[in-house]
């Protein structure tokens, strides 16, 4: 199962708040996650408070081979998480 670490949006008009989780690649963005792993609330001015990972997690799943979406991915890298690259495939030339 190809699984993906990504945001959820919780919350109401115009008061946003999110929670990242580990999800099949095919669910829904507000989909059932399969493992919740932390909070996002963008509208906390302290940034320390803004975002709350369970990092021994998200790197077991990191280790599964779960992909990562850009915006979790930044907030990874702040704390220090090391995140893999995905492979980019050769391009083919053509021999004349």
């Amino acid at each position: 199962m190809a699984t993906v670490i990504r945001l959820s949006r919780q919350g109401r008009r115009n008061r946003p708040h999110y929670r990242v989780g580990v999800f099949d690649r095919r669910t829904r963005r507000d989909g059932p996650p399969i493992e919740q792993l932390g909070h996002y609330d963008p509208l906390i001015e302290d940034d320390e408070k803004k975002v709350t990972l369970d990092e021994e997690r998200i790197r077991y799943w990191l280790s599964q081979g779960a992909a990562v979406s850009e915006t979790v991915g930044s907030f990874l890298k702040k704390r220090g998480i090391e995140v893999p690259r995905k492979k980019r495939k050769k391009k083919k030339t053509k021999t004349s």
